[in-house]
């Protein structure tokens, strides 16, 4: 069995202020304000151990971002390439930093609880993941810029 490793934060990532300085340059960058409220998303997503859906961002934020500042920070975020969405196969889309903030990765998602767990598989293994991007692809005539895989089944705590 080869080893993968489950990932509990974001190895880019050294801190929060890091982030905040690395997120800051991008947004400034780009003629966006940082404003408190994209911040605190920010925050909340760098501590995060995985992408997060805009409701558990919410309960999590509710005091410091309302719901309707929410979805536009998280689009703002989005558009800045500072968050990355992700679209599951029950209809909730989840949230995370973009890879050059949290480096590349995979999920796993439990179809149970939900639980999303950030995976890395090791160099070997992501290339052979990329040769099957790249042989579905060629024969699709589609060039690709990136990909993502989200293994769904149970948890431990649901199996």
């Amino acid at each position: 069995m080869i080893p993968i490793l489950v990932r509990e934060r974001y190895p880019q990532v050294a801190n929060v202020a890091n982030t905040n300085q690395l997120v800051a340059q991008r947004l400034t960058e780009l003629g966006i304000r940082y404003s408190r409220g994209r911040k605190a998303v920010i925050d909340a997503l760098t501590n995060a151990d995985g992408p997060r859906s805009a409701a558990e961002l919410h309960r999590d934020l509710a005091e410091a971002v309302p719901l309707s500042s929410l979805y536009r920070t998280l689009a703002v975020l989005t558009d800045a390439d500072v968050v990355t969405m992700h679209y599951g196969s029950r209809g909730i889309t989840r949230y995370e930093l973009s890879e050059w903030l949290a480096g590349h990765h995979h999920h796993l998602v439990c179809l149970s609880c939900g639980t999303v767990d950030d995976i890395t598989p090791p160099p070997a293994l992501e290339a052979d993941l990329e040769s099957v991007v790249i042989s579905l692809t060629v024969a699709g005539r589609f060039s690709p810029k990136g990909h993502s895989l989200e293994i769904e089944g149970l948890c431990s705590e649901c199996a």
